[in-house]
């Protein structure tokens, strides 16, 4: 049960009187106890019952007030339904003087409080009051207008000499936004009240007690006996409309010549928003029937108020939502807008005041309007990625973020950062100026503790003149519907971003695709050209064992560039490793003796430029090897390799076991190429000794053409493809009498193709077109076909799907290799890298007939 249900009037006529607190004059107070006992009195009670009040205490209630009275606050006590709520009773007859009285009742702490003080005979009508008061409310059209007009109303009812709209900060502190006031007496209208003046248990008691009243301040107040009841507890007089006030209170009020006051609390969302201030210059007292008029005006106003700020903020938020809308669809369809900070700076200042903007993505930032300088805006920055992570924050003074903001504060004080991904990493920031305008405060809110008549306290200002205080350091908070729009603004610009970075990843895949076909297009030129060089160098050649000779080596200084060549392409013109080097030089020129090469060294790579030197260099050590040196008998080359301190690459050649070395007699081409070309093309350096018992090259490359392969584990494996041995294959006699189909466009490159057939013993038949090979095929005969991928602005592709139909075994030649673009009926086909050479064109039909 609670305490409503246990208070009741039926049986109090056997209840004693009690003494607490003090009231205002004018009035009295009656408190009846859980017991039924008269509990207690307020002194004054003598003169309406002619009794002092410690003849009261026990007496039955009954005897001193009418039945009818008794019988109405019964009635009245059965409407208390919530802990602060009061009843009103209007122009009742308690006593014998003919003196109506307005009564008040209430609970406290389980006792019925009955208040009366004198009134009217009641006859007024609150409800058409309060209707012709709020229809003038309604036809304000901005927030300052109803304000004022709030204000206009409440001193038409009431008739004090000033009235103001009190708006409290979050602070506490207190700001007059509006006010109605006496003319003659000065205006209040814009002065700042520190929060010290109304504490914090003073808002907390606005609030549940909407109306207070001060009716003279040179009134003394009249005591409630007894002080405390037989639990010893005092009378909790919180929501009493006759309470006495706090004497503080009644000296600030005297500090400012205020003779009376009343207030009026405006309830907004549950909170406490603002007060009507009341002022008088001379005592004044409005009857309880105006007071509870008002009271239910500023009820009126109050949701009124909220319906305003309501729609206010909604529009404003409709208005963000739009702007938002409109950086999204500009950005669609202009991305480099994002990196423009001072449309980034409109746009988003339209939706959130401010006074610069700073941008910071991926380490880079740009500025708009007044922002802080960089190195502090970094520091910011830095700051920022120490906060919650993925949340707007927002500041009014950057000093309790970074220290030494001070220097800076005049240029940005405030700041709100959207963060713009997901990691706290990028951000938008919007800084606010500080707050240079002069805070008009009404007396010095940070007056030194005195001694007053009061005691040791903060004694009230004595001069309420304008004192102007300069708030350093800070800037105009950021309000909760600007961070609402924030966070829809971070969600936006998330979107664009990780719009723009889907796109930038599309574009990159697209530009690497591109960047891809451009490498083995150029890949493939490049090796049809060195085709036709070869081609066109065998072609060329007479019967002299001299130039045939001379021929040979060029040849094979050729092929060395085209085998490095390949190897650099295959990663795309990147570094490619030595062991594959070295590998491909002793299979193609040392394959019998590949046993007796013994490479030993970690795991390098050579950029480009030096990968396709030192392919000249190994070619000629390796030929000259199997012609002269160690190589031509059953000695061994041993190739060692390892990075000094500087991280340069020294590389040995040693050769052992083979004839007696001599040193050449004149200086040849290949010569030159050993010794020259490291020093020369790479910078580095190179040494070659002859000595008898082998020779010995000795090279460093410098570290800039050096790198390390990174691991980054198991690499996925490739789609399998037939593969071309890299050891010689022994001519395949099985070609002997048999017709190959070769379908190649280049004359120069076909007949060096030819040529290397002709030497496997077989009959070639050749076509440059599709239509050609087509015919051959009519013909019949065709044992085996070898086709060239691109020919010209056509392709083998219809070739090589009729072989398929027929059972003809064939593989593919191009110079685009493995890189080469198949058709999926034709993937697992067989590809021969150009040039055609002895080795590839015998590995490939090994491979394929195995």
């Amino acid at each position: 049960m609670s305490e409503f249900d246990k208070v009741d009037l039926t049986n109090c006529d056997r209840e004693p009187i009690h003494l607490l607190g003090a009231i205002q004059p004018g009035g009295f107070l009656i408190a009846v106890s859980t017991d039924w006992i008269i509990g207690r009195v307020s002194q004054n009670i003598r003169d309406l019952l002619g009794h002092d009040p410690d003849e009261l205490i026990g007496m039955p209630l009954a005897d001193y007030i009418p039945g009818a009275f008794l019988h109405d606050l019964r009635n009245k006590v059965s409407y208390l339904s919530t802990p602060d709520m009061v009843e009103r009773l209007f122009g009742c007859q308690i006593g014998t003087s003919g003196q109506p009285f307005d009564v008040a009742l209430h609970f406290s702490n389980g006792q019925i409080v009955i208040e009366a003080e004198p009134g009217t005979a009641y006859g007024g009508d609150a409800t058409n009051s309060v209707r012709a008061m709020m229809a003038r409310l309604d036809q304000t059209r901005d927030l300052q207008t109803f304000y004022r007009e709030g204000a206009r109303q409440v001193r038409a009812l009431l008739g004090y000499d000033r009235v103001m709209v009190y708006k409290f900060a979050a602070s506490g502190a207190g700001e007059v936004v509006a006010e109605a006031v006496k003319s003659g007496i000065g205006s209040f209208l814009g002065l700042h009240y520190p929060a010290s003046d109304i504490p914090r248990q003073a808002r907390a008691l606005y609030k549940r007690n909407l109306v207070r009243i001060v009716r003279d301040v040179d009134a003394h107040p009249i005591p409630v006996v007894p002080a405390l009841d037989v639990a010893g507890a005092p009378l909790d007089l919180s929501l009493s409309i006759l309470r006495s006030v706090s004497p503080i209170h009644i000296e600030y009020l005297k500090n400012m010549g205020v003779g009376a006051t009343l207030s009026i609390s405006i309830i907004v969302d549950d909170e406490l928003w603002g007060l009507f201030a009341c002022h008088n210059y001379s005592p004044r007292s409005p009857t309880f029937e105006r007071r509870s008029v008002c009271e239910l005006f500023a009820q009126m106003f109050s949701m009124r108020l909220e319906s305003r700020e309501r729609r206010q903020i909604v529009d404003y938020e409709r208005r963000a939502r739009d702007i938002s809308d409109q950086l999204l669809g500009a950005v669609a369809s202009d991305e480099t807008l994002l990196n423009d900070p001072d449309w980034l700076g409109d746009i988003l200042t339209s939706a959130i005041p401010a006074t610069g903007v700073g941008v910071w993505i991926n380490g880079n930032y740009a500025f708009s309007g007044i922002t802080p300088p960089t190195e502090d805006f970094r520091r910011i920055v830095r700051a920022l990625n120490g906060t919650a992570a993925g949340r707007v924050y927002t500041t009014d003074h950057i000093g309790s973020l970074i220290p030494d903001a001070s220097s800076f504060a005049d240029r940005a004080a405030g700041l709100l950062a959207i963060p713009i991904s997901r990691s706290p990493r990028d951000y938008v920031i919007l800084f606010r100026a500080e707050l240079k305008q002069s805070v008009r405060w009404a007396g010095d809110p940070h007056k030194p503790v005195e001694y007053g008549p009061n005691g040791p306290r903060l004694t009230p200002r004595e001069s309420f003149e304008e004192w102007k205080e300069t708030v350093d350091g800070h800037s105009e908070p950021f309000t909760p519907s600007e961070l609402r729009v924030a966070e829809t603004l971070r969600a936006t610009l998330i979107e664009v971003v990780l719009r723009l970075a889907d796109e930038a990843a599309a574009e990159r895949r697209q530009s690497t695709a591109r960047q891809e076909m451009l490498i083995a297009e150029l890949n493939h030129r490049v090796r049809n050209i060195l085709g036709v060089i070869r081609g066109l160098i065998r072609q060329s050649q007479p019967d002299s064992a001299e130039v045939k000779e001379f021929v040979r080596l060029v040849d094979g200084r050729i092929h060395a560039l085209a085998r490095a060549h390949n190897q650099i392409t295959d990663d795309h013109w990147g570094p490619a490793p030595l062991e594959a080097l070295i590998a491909a030089e002793a299979a193609a020129f040392a394959a019998d003796k590949r046993n007796a090469i013994v490479a030993e060294g970690p795991p390098v790579l050579l950029n480009p430029q030096a990968y396709s030197t030192m392919a000249l260099v190994i070619h000629e050590l390796v030929t000259n090897s199997t012609k002269y040196g160690s190589l031509s008998g059953r000695g061994e080359v041993h190739i060692e390799w390892s990075r000094n301190d500087q991280g340069d690459l020294d590389f040995a050649w040693l050769e052992s076991g083979g004839p007696t070395v001599v040193p050449p007699k004149r200086k040849g081409f290949g010569t030159t190429i050993v010794n020259r070309s490291v020093p020369y093309d790479l910078g580095g350096s190179a040494s070659i000794d002859y000595a008898p018992d082998g020779v010995r090259a000795v090279f460093c490359i410098p570290a800039r053409h050096v790198s390390e392969p990174k691991s980054y584990g198991t690499a996925p494996a490739r789609p399998a493809r037939p593969s071309v041995s890299s050891q010689e294959v022994v001519k395949p006699h099985w070609l002997d009498r048999r017709t190959i189909l070769l379908v190649e466009d280049s004359l120069i490159i076909a007949l060096d193709a030819e040529d290397i057939l002709d030497r496997f013993g077989a009959d070639v038949a050749t076509a440059s077109t599709p239509e050609a090979a087509h015919d051959l095929l009519d013909r019949g005969g065709i044992d085996f076909a070898i086709l060239d991928i691109n020919l010209g602005d056509q392709t083998s592709f219809g070739v090589a799907d009729r072989l398929s139909e027929l059972g003809i075994p064939f593989f593919f030649a191009s110079g685009y290799g493995e890189q080469a673009s198949l058709p999926m009926q034709h993937r697992n086909a067989p590809v021969v890298q150009k040039p055609y050479t002895t080795h590839n064109i015998a590995s490939a039909i090994e491979g394929l007939f195995q």
